[in-house]
C-alpha cells in the first residue's frame, strides 16, 4: 500500500508531502500503480526545482520519498508552489479513485 501524507500549514498551503510504500498491484517494475503514483510526485519536483527554481528539500530512498517546501520563498513563488502542489495532490487523488486499494491520500495541519 502507498500511503500519502499531505502537510498543509496554518493558511492550508502544502508545505511538505510525505510518499511511502509499494503498491502491490503487480510485480516490482510492472505496477503501474506504482508507476503512476512516481511520476506524478516526480513531475512535482521537477515543477518545483526546474519551473519554478526552488530548493525543497527532498529525501528519496525505495519506497520512500519526503519533500519540504523551504521557509523563504517569495509570495508569487509560493503561489506558483501551491499550484504544482495541488496538482500534485489532484493527480493522486485521481489514481486513488480508480485505485482505492493500493493507495492512500491524508492531510494534517501543522503548525
Amino acid at each position: 500500500m502507498i500511503n500519502v501524507l499531505i502537510c498543509r500549514n496554518f493558511k492550508g498551503t502544502i508545505e511538505s508531502f510525505r510518499v511511502e510504500g509499494h503498491a502491490g498491484f503487480d510485480d516490482p517494475g510492472r505496477d503501474l500503480v506504482c508507476c503512476a503514483v512516481s511520476c506524478i510526485v516526480q513531475t512535482a519536483i521537477l515543477g518545483l526545482t526546474d519551473v519554478i527554481g526552488i530548493n525543497p528539500v527532498v529525501y528519496k530512498k525505495s519506497g520512500l520519498v519526503v519533500c519540504k517546501v523551504p521557509e523563504k520563498v517569495s509570495a508569487s513563488e509560493m503561489e506558483q508552489v501551491s499550484t504544482v502542489l495541488e496538482t500534485m495532490l489532484a493527480g493522486l487523488k485521481s489514481v486513488q479513485l480508480g485505485y482505492g486499494e493500493y493507495i492512500t491520500i491524508s492531510e494534517r495541519k501543522v503548525e
